[in-house]
C-alpha cells in the first residue's frame, strides 16, 4: 500500500511538472512561431514598402523627366531584393513559394525600370511612356501580391494565438485538479510511512550491503574492504598477533577478455570470487577491488610463514582450469603478502606493501611474494624521477649517440648501434644505466624507444644521402615485444624515412622475451616480415639461452663482453666464445662479439669465424657528426 501511494504521488508528481513543463514548453513553442511568423510579416511588409517607393521615384522621375530624378530612381531599382532572399530562405512553405514566384516578377519589373532609365537617357519618349505603363501595372500587382501575404501570416499570427491560449487553459485546469490529487496522496502517504519504518530500515540494511559488496560477484568491494583492515587493524591485540593481507591479480586476464568477450570475463571473475571465498576462513574477509584485482583480509595470523602458508594455500586452490563455454581456460596469479605489524604500521600501508609485494611475484613469476622493503619502489624521488624523464622525452632532451660495429676481418665499418643519452640541464649528459630502469618502473620504455627509433632512421636517411650505407641497429624495450601494435608502428616510421630493408635491425635481451615467448615470437616474425633484422644482445647472460636460438626468429647473435674479457685466456675463455660461434653459426646467425678493447682479440675473433665486432678498441659511441667523420675517415684508410 505503501510502495503504491508512493508510486502514485511521484506519477502525480511527475505528471504535475510534466504538465508545467509542457504548458512551458507549450508557450515557447507558440511564441516562437509567432515571433517567426511577425518576421515573415515584417519582412513582406518591407518588399510592399520598398515597391512602393520604388513605385513613387518612377513617378516622380516620369513627371521630371530629367536627368535629377534618374539618380533615386536607380538607387531604388531591385531594394526589395533582398528581403525577397530572405522570405525564399527562412520563410514558411507559403512564403518561400510566393517569393520565389514574387522573385521573377520582380525581376521583370527592376529589369523594366531599369529600360526606362536607359530609354529617357536616350531621348526615346515612346519607349518611355511603353515602359511606365508596364511598370506601374508590374508595381501594382507586386504591391496587391505583399499585401495578400502581409493579411495571410497577420491571419496565421492570429490563429497562433488562440491556440496558444486554448492551451494554456486546458493545462491550468489539468494542473488544479493535479494539485489537489497530489495533496491528497500526500496526506496518505504520510500517515502510511509511519506504519512502515521498519520496511524502511530493511531496505536502508540492503542499499548499505549494495554499497559495501560487489554487485558482479557479491564478495566485498574496497569500501567494505578498508572498514575491515581497519577494524582488523584496532583489535590486533594479542601479543605476537598480527593482521596479514593478500593481494591477488589474475594473469593473463585480459586476453581472455579479448578472446571470449567480456561475459566470458565477467564469469572468469565469479569463478575465481567463489574459489577465494570457499578457501578463506569464515573470520576472513574476501573483497574485489575491481577489474581481475582481489584481496583477503586475514585477522589473527601468528607469522609471515603462517601468512605465505596460507597465500600458497589460496593459490593452489585458485590455479585450476574453468570451463567458459567450452573453453578450458587456465586460471594463474599473483599474489603479494604483508603482515600488521611486523612490516606495516597501518591499514593505508598494509594495503601499500601488498601492493609492491603482488607486483614482484608477477614481475618475478613468484606466484606468492612476501612484502620486502627492497622491492619499494614507491617512493617520491620515484615519482619525480618518471616526470622529470617524461618531460625530457616530450622535451626533446634525448640524444642519440652511435657505436660503430666493424668486420673483423679488415675492420671496416659494417653499421652502428644507436645508443640513447639523456642530455639533463643540472646533471650534464646521462648514460642509459642512470634512466632506463626509472623508464622501466615508469612505463616510458615505450615512448623512449619511439624516440630512438625516429632518430636512428632519420639519420640513417641523412646517412644515405650523403654516400654512407650505414645499418643501424636499436635496442628494443620488453614492453616493446608485448604490444601487438609495435610492428605496425616500426612499418609507419620505415615508410615515414625511407628505410630499406635490412638497414635496421632491432637487438633484444632474453630476460624481455621470457615472461611470454609466444608472443615477443610473433611480433618478431612480423617485424622480419618488413625487413627488419633481428639481434639478440648480451647472449649467454640468460636462462635459457640455446633454447631461445631455436624459438625465436634471429638473425644475429651478440656475444656479451664478460666473456670477452676473458677470451685471450688460454683455455676456458677462448673456448666459450668458439662454442657459442660454433652454435651461432649452426643455426644461422651471424655474430657480433662486444666489448672489444685490445688488439690482440681481434687475431683471435678472426681465427674463431667472428663475423663483426664492437668496442672501444674501434671506438666509443660518439654524436651523429663525429660518427661521420669517423667514418668517412676509416673508409680513407688502407685496409
Amino acid at each position: 500500500m505503501a510502495r503504491t501511494a508512493i508510486a502514485a504521488l511521484a506519477a502525480g508528481l511527475t505528471l504535475l511538472a510534466g504538465l508545467a513543463l509542457y504548458s512551458s514548453r507549450n508557450t515557447a513553442q507558440a511564441t516562437a512561431k509567432i515571433a517567426a511568423a511577425e518576421q515573415v510579416t515584417q519582412q513582406w511588409s518591407q518588399v510592399y514598402l520598398r515597391i512602393g517607393i520604388e513605385y513613387e521615384q518612377l513617378v516622380d522621375f516620369v513627371r521630371a523627366d530629367s536627368a535629377s530624378g534618374r539618380g533615386p530612381l536607380i538607387s531604388s531599382i531591385g531594394s526589395a531584393e533582398e528581403n525577397l532572399r530572405w522570405l525564399h530562405a527562412h520563410g514558411g512553405p507559403s512564403d518561400s513559394f510566393q517569393a520565389q514566384a514574387l522573385q521573377n516578377t520582380y525581376g521583370g519589373y527592376s529589369y523594366t525600370l531599369r529600360d526606362l532609365v536607359d530609354a529617357q537617357k536616350h531621348g526615346d519618349r515612346v519607349r518611355m511612356e511603353e515602359d511606365a505603363k508596364l511598370a506601374a501595372l508590374s508595381a501594382s500587382a507586386l504591391r496587391k501580391q505583399a499585401s495578400v501575404n502581409i493579411a495571410r501570416n497577420n491571419l496565421e499570427m492570429s490563429g497562433l494565438l488562440k491556440q496558444a491560449q486554448e492551451d494554456n487553459e486546458a493545462v491550468l485546469l489539468a494542473v488544479e485538479v493535479m494539485s489537489v490529487v497530489d495533496l491528497l496522496l500526500v496526506g496518505f502517504c504520510a500517515v502510511v510511512l509511519l506504519a512502515y519504518q521498519k520496511s524502511t530500515e530493511r531496505q536502508a540494511r540492503e542499499s548499505r550491503y549494495q554499497a559495501m559488496h560487489d554487485s558482479l560477484t557479491g564478495v566485498a568491494n574496497r569500501s567494505l574492504l578498508l572498514e575491515r583492515l581497519d577494524e582488523a587493524v584496532a583489535t590486533t591485540a594479542r601479543p605476537g598477533a598480527g593482521t596479514g593481507l593478500l593481494l591477488l591479480d589474475l594473469n593473463h586476464f585480459k586476453e581472455v577478455n579479448d578472446t571470449l568477450g567480456h561475459l566470458a570475463g565477467d564469469r572468469l571473475i565469479q569463478e575465481v570470487a567463489s574459489r577465494l571465498s570457499e578457501s578463506a576462513r569464515d573470520e576472513d574477509t574476501v573483497a574485489r577491488l575491481g577489474g581481475d584485482e582481489f584481496a583477503v583480509v586475514l585477522p589473527d595470523v601468528s607469522s609471515t610463514e603462517d601468512l605465505m602458508k596460507v597465500g600458497r594455500r589460496i593459490l593452489d586452490q585458485l590455479c585450476r582450469p574453468v570451463d567458459l563455454d567450452g573453453f578450458l581456460v587456465d586460471v594463474s596469479a599473483s599474489i603479494g603478502a604483508s603482515l600488521y605489524p611486523m612490516a606495516s604500521g597501518n591499514a593505508a600501508e598494509l594495503l601499500q606493501h601488498a601492493d609492491v609485494a603482488m607486483y614482484a611475484a608477477k614481475r618475478n613469476r613468484l606466484g606468492v611474494a612476501l612484502y620486502d622493503p627492497r622491492h619499494d619502489e614507491n617512493t617520491t624521488e620515484r615519482l619525480a624521477a618518471g616526470a622529470e624523464l617524461r618531460q625530457a622525452i616530450e622535451g626533446g632532451e634525448l640524444e642519440v649517440h652511435y657505436q660503430p660495429k666493424v668486420r673483423v676481418s679488415d675492420g671496416s665499418p659494417t653499421g652502428v648501434e644507436a645508443l640513447v643519452r639523456w642530455r639533463h640541464p643540472i646533471r650534464g649528459l646521462l648514460g642509459p644505466d642512470q634512466f632506463i630502469p626509472v623508464a622501466e618502473q615508469n612505463g616510458l620504455i615505450r615512448p623512449l624507444t619511439d624516440v630512438v627509433l625516429s632518430t636512428a632512421m632519420e639519420q640513417m636517411r641523412a646517412w644515405r644521402t650523403a654516400g654512407l650505407t650505414m645499418p643501424v641497429a636499436v635496442n628494443a624495450g620488453a614492453d616493446c615485444l608485448h604490444d601487438l601494435g609495435f610492428p605496425a608502428h616500426v612499418a609507419e616510421l620505415m615508410d615515414r624515412y625511407d628505410t630499406r630493408p635490412g638497414e635496421l635491425t632491432v637487438e633484444i635481451t632474453e630476460s624481455m622475451v621470457i615472461t611470454d615467448p609466444e608472443r615477443a615470437a610473433s611480433i618478431l616474425a612480423e617485424l622480419r616480415v618488413l625487413g627488419v633484422r633481428v639481434s639478440i644482445d648480451d647472449f649467454g647472460t640468460g636462462y635459457s639461452s640455446m633454447s631461445y636460438l631455436q624459438q625465436m626468429p634471429l638473425d644475429e647473435l651478440k656475444i656479451d663482453r664478460r666473456f670477452t674479457a676473458r677470451i685471450e685466456q688460454e683455455g676456458s675463455g677462448r673456448a666459450i666464445v668458439a662454442a657459442i660461434a660454433d652454435l651461432a653459426h649452426a643455426c644461422g646467425l651471424q655474430v657480433v662479439v662486444e666489448g672489444v678493447e685490445h688488439a690482440d682479440t681481434v687475431p683471435i675473433l678472426d681465427e674463431i669465424g667472428c663475423e663483426a665486432a664492437q668496442g672501444y678498441l674501434f671506438c666509443r659511441p660518439l654524436p651523429a657528426d663525429d660518427l661521420t667523420a669517423w667514418a668517412i675517415a676509416r673508409a680513407a684508410v688502407p685496409a
